[in-house]
């Protein structure tokens, strides 16, 4: 039945997993509707694709819905599958395809804005990113090195800011091509495009990208996260901006204020404190998108997220982003109570 599947794809088809090696035979033991076999099948590649729907779509919880839809697509779609591509090449054009739907879909169904439980200063900007979620790097523990080096560098959240802001094809090419290593003609396939269409906007998407901006690792990076945990669940707004760039900027989605420069900060800051029902907030470090990061707790309930991005040196903070998600901490593993 594959004698037609060329070597290399009938390498792809092998893996390790946790009950033992994926082989062809159970491709062909998925096709005939053997679930547990297609789940041998996938797993290899499972947390992979999680990613790379979370790069296009910018949300875990989307990235959730997506993986499970590739999933059920891929399911169905087993019988159909001739091996003319490798199943790696076949799940990925998959995921592209439905991460891209996730993205025309939700901006048919705007998210709605949260309404603060104080008065806020007028804001200096807007952010324009109201489903963007942070990812947490705990996840990746289920990738080998290799890859969890090659993830954790394109989930770091500066660089995901920027992929949501390109067109959706350009971020997917940039990801499939320079993340994911296809090649421009595998890639054009897998969106669809011929392959100078694909070359055209794999430029543009090149030349837009931000640099990122790896953080400094060591005792400058822990001292400064300390600081402002500190600062923060004091309420000392003073400390807070001190450990702030010139430029430093807040934002806050799915809310859209944005506060850019240290007064901006500080005025937002202030009046959170002298507004917000509850008292200060517990901070729980995390890592999230590859930066230092917070689980709230307010009262003793998780109360969102909050996410610093050092400057390159790792002394100073150039973003503050405050997500205001009561859930988002169970991607986490951390407890819905402090207590």
């Amino acid at each position: 039945m594959y004698g037609h599947l060329s070597p290399a794809h009938r390498n792809d088809l092998s893996g390790t997993c946790q009950d033992g090696v994926v082989t062809l035979e159970h491709l062909e033991a998925a096709r005939a509707g053997d679930e547990k076999a297609f789940a041998k099948l996938v797993a290899p590649f499972r947390q992979q694709l999680h990613v790379h729907c979370y790069r296009i779509v910018g949300s875990v919880d989307d990235a959730d819905d997506v993986l499970q839809e590739v999933l059920l697509a891929a399911w169905k779609g087993l019988p159909a599958f001739e091996g003319r591509s490798s199943l790696r090449t076949w799940l990925y054009r998959i995921a592209t395809t439905r991460s891209l739907n996730a993205v025309r879909d939700r901006s048919r169904r705007p998210r709605l804005e949260p309404v603060p439980p104080f008065e806020p200063p007028t804001p200096t900007d807007r952010f324009d990113l109201s489903n963007l979620q942070p990812y947490p790097d705990v996840l990746l523990d289920k990738l080998d090195p290799a890859e969890r080096l090659v993830a954790r560098e394109s989930i770091e959240l500066a660089f995901v800011v920027a992929l949501q802001r390109m067109p959706p094809r350009q971020a997917a090419l940039l990801m499939l091509c320079d993340v994911l290593g296809f090649s421009v003609g595998e890639s054009a396939e897998m969106l669809g495009i011929g392959p100078t269409a694909a070359k055209g906007l794999l430029q543009r998407a090149r030349s837009s990208r931000s640099v990122l901006n790896p953080i400094k690792s060591g005792m400058e990076h822990q001292h400064l996260a300390r600081k402002f945990a500190d600062a923060f669940s004091q309420d000392d707004v003073d400390a807070v901006v001190e450990l702030l760039t010139d430029q430093c900027w807040l934002a806050m989605p799915p809310a859209s204020e944005c506060y850019v420069g240290r007064h901006a900060v500080a005025r937002f800051l202030r009046a959170s404190a002298a507004g917000r029902p509850g008292g200060s907030y517990e901070l729980a470090p995390v890592i999230a998108g590859g930066r230092p990061s917070f689980v709230c707790y307010l009262q003793g309930r998780a109360r969102g997220l909050l996410v610093i991005e050092p400057s390159m040196d790792g002394m100073k903070i150039e973003s503050i982003m405050r997500f205001l998600d009561d859930g988002l901490h169970r991607h986490f593993g951390m407890p819905d109570s402090s207590a």
